[in-house]
This record gives structure tokens, sequence and C-alpha cells, in this order.
């Protein structure tokens, strides 16, 4: 099963949505859409718009690969599930976010050989049969835990 995650943003993705909708219908994979606040309903594939946080993370660990919007939170976590990520940013110019930040971190990801960016998804067929067949770079994540790292900072300046 291929997961899609579109995560809790305010704004729709219905191209993406679209476009693994018209995937499902030609391929032998099933695929399953977490699709937030888009309004397509895809025709092929399971969806559902929100899932709690013991499904989410059932998915990513039943999932073969992970797609995903630029949304750090849900691509560290298929990171560290060990699966490949495929992420397509959202992108101004489809009124899916209010600027291309999520390009900026998917090409940042994909730098490190963490991740496939796919801003085309004319490509994403192709994205996907590439994420099976890659080895992927693991995360490594530097500084450790930093909400403790700053609340150890900070306790240093409160009274005893």
């Amino acid at each position: 099963m291929i997961f899609v995650t579109l995560g809790t943003q305010k704004f729709q993705m219905n191209r993406l949505v679209q476009a693994v909708d018209r995937l499902a219908e030609q391929k032998n994979e099933s695929f399953y859409i977490q699709t937030g606040n888009s309004n397509y309903r895809p025709k092929h594939c399971e969806y559902m718009k929100f899932l709690n946080s013991e499904e989410f993370q059932r998915k990513i660990t039943e999932c073969s690969v992970l797609i995903t919007h630029g949304g750090v939170g849900s691509i560290v976590s298929g990171l560290h599930a060990e699966k490949p990520v495929i992420v397509v940013p959202r992108l101004a110019k489809y009124r899916e976010h209010v600027d291309d930040h999520q390009r900026d971190i998917a090409e940042a990801f994909e730098q490190k050989h963490c991740v496939i960016c796919c801003e085309d998804l004319e490509h994403l067929e192709e994205d996907i049969r590439k994420a099976k067949e890659e080895v992927f770079e693991p995360l490594i994540e530097k500084g450790g835990d930093v909400e403790n790292i700053i609340l150890d900072f900070m306790s240093m300046f409160s009274e005893p």
C-alpha cells in the first residue's frame, strides 16, 4: 500500500489527490490518501480526511512508499520509519499554501539524498518506481532534542 498524507493545512491539495486517484485506477497497487482539506474525493482508492496519530503511525508502518506534502513532521515520520519518501511540495501558484517554503524543505531533504522531490506530477509514477528501488541516506539529526535543550537552557535562569 502506498500512503499519501497531506497533513492538516487549511489549504487544499487537489492536484495530488487527483494524480494519485488516476494512478490507482491504472495500477494493481493500493493507495490510501489522508486528504486533509482537499475537496476532491478519490474514486479509486481508500481515503479519510484526517487520521488520529495512532492511525497515521499504522499507515506509515504498513506502507511501501510514503507520498507527502512538504511538511517536516510528515517527512521525518516516514524517514524515522525507514520508508522511501516522495515529497510533493505545496505550491502557492496552485493556492496550496501562501508561499513556496515547502519546495525549499523538499529540496533540502533531497540534497541530503533522503527523499525524492516531485514537483511535476507527470513524473509521480516514475518517482514511485524509483523510490522502491533507490537506497536512501538515513536522516541524521544534529543537536538532539531541541525542545529539551531549550528547556534546560531556560531552567538555568529560573529561580530555585
